[in-house]
């Protein structure tokens, strides 16, 4: 049974170590991606202080997170991962859900997010899971795709999506 919770600080490394084993699944494919850096521990230790850093359990093992922080009127998920290990149990999804039940909560829109367009595991997973392209981009996602331009990320690879809470 899969549990979902708030992080914790003593999780940290833990997390990192969750995000670089799902790294590891663009190898070949983008390996630029691959070899990054997971988020640093600071962002992560911020996020856990503002409540937007979910983790989810299976047994004793961290089998997924999601990072998210507000941005306009939605929740925007910075990072979600779910270690290959874990991969095919809809945990990704269930933590997707709990970030749209806190932004319905707070009264927000939904949820906003950047990926990989035509990476299969990414817009053409969240596309099944009821999120849409974003055509225009509103101010605020604007910035966001320059701090991806400003880390060197290929933003004609990617493409913003929202769904609604």
């Amino acid at each position: 049974m899969t549990r979902l919770r708030d992080a914790r600080h003593p999780e940290i490394e833990a997390i990192r170590a969750i995000e670089r084993a799902s790294a590891a699944r663009f190898r070949g494919v983008m390996d630029a991606l691959a070899d990054d850096e997971p988020s640093p521990a600071r962002v992560l230790a911020q996020r856990i202080e503002t409540g937007g850093l979910l983790v989810a359990e299976v047994g004793d093992a961290l089998a997924g997170f999601v990072m998210f922080r507000p941005v306009e009127n939605r929740l925007y998920v910075e990072q979600i991962d779910v270690p290959p290990a874990f991969a095919g149990r809809r945990i990704g999804a269930a933590l997707l859900d709990a970030v749209t039940e806190r932004a319905r909560a707070a009264g927000l829109a939904g949820l906003s997010l950047s990926t990989f367009r035509d990476v299969p595991w990414n817009a053409p997973y969240y596309e099944r899971l009821g999120f849409s392209e974003v055509a225009d981009l509103t101010p605020a996602l604007a910035a966001i795709r320059e701090e991806h331009l400003a880390r060197g990320l290929d933003e004609d690879a990617r493409v913003f999506m929202t769904r609604d809470a």
